[in-house]
């Protein structure tokens, strides 16, 4: 059942808008998100008059007076500014082409994953080969959804080792947690490096009894993204693979 529970915000200028939903509510296409002008559609949602309407079948995300919806099915739809875990699929003259879970491949040029110099006729594979999975940031996408990343950066780079394991996009912002509360959860209680892209793959690294009970967690949040007091679940759960 949708949530219909309405929150009152104003900006500096005294007007009021109404909020109709609730971040990580389940939202359809057609349906009122917010009414008034303080509040601003983003991908998934729309303008229309005073009101933002979802434009398509997924769970709302808010951040601030932002409304994003995260699609249900289908595939990842990047945006500049996401970190998502790619790929090499290609090698190219000034670069690397990757995948990312999108119907877009994305292209890694040589300024933007190394600060050293490089030769003309240097091996690129040297840096990254076919096969290489690396964290990267989305820095442009354009209007021909061209998708450029970057690997300079906190955070981002090559991944050695490890496993990549998949998950739905809509279940991203609660495997991060609030301020990532739940992948500092996971860390902790198993002891596994881990990195979550926003495209739905997420990189763990561990011992292989770590990374069983990192999978497992992983999992049971999937199954239970919908439930409240989720945190305080997945805690147990951990608790109960000891």
């Amino acid at each position: 059942m949708i949530n219909s529970e309405s929150v009152v915000a104003s900006d500096n200028s005294g007007a009021v808008g109404s909020l109709l939903v609730k971040d990580h509510d389940v939202v359809v296409p057609g349906q009122v998100l917010a009414n008034g002008l303080e509040f601003l559609p983003s991908y998934g949602s729309y303008r229309d008059g005073d009101s933002i309407i979802a434009s398509v079948l997924g769970l709302l995300e808010l951040r601030g007076k932002v409304l994003r919806i995260i699609p249900l099915a289908g595939k990842y739809f990047p945006k500049a500014g996401d970190k998502i875990i790619a790929r090499v699929i290609d090698i190219l003259m000034t670069g690397w082409r990757v995948e990312f879970g999108s119907a877009y491949s994305g292209v890694l040029n040589l300024k933007e994953a190394t600060s050293r110099f490089v030769e003309r006729d240097e091996d690129l594979t040297k840096i990254l080969g076919i096969g290489d999975f690396i964290v990267a940031g989305i820095t442009n996408v354009t209007s021909q959804n061209l998708v450029d990343i970057t690997t300079r950066g906190q955070g981002l780079g090559p991944l050695r080792g490890g496993r990549i394991i998949t998950v739905g996009t809509s279940k991203v912002p609660r495997i991060i947690g609030k301020e990532g509360s739940m992948v500092k959860l996971l860390r902790d209680s198993t002891g596994c490096n881990i990195t979550v892209g926003q495209n739905g793959w997420i990189w763990i690294d561990g011992s292989p009894d770590a990374e069983i009970k990192m999978v497992g967690a992983i999992v049971e949040i999937e199954n239970n993204a919908h439930v409240s007091g989720l945190t305080d679940h997945i805690q147990k759960f951990l608790e109960g693979l000891r």
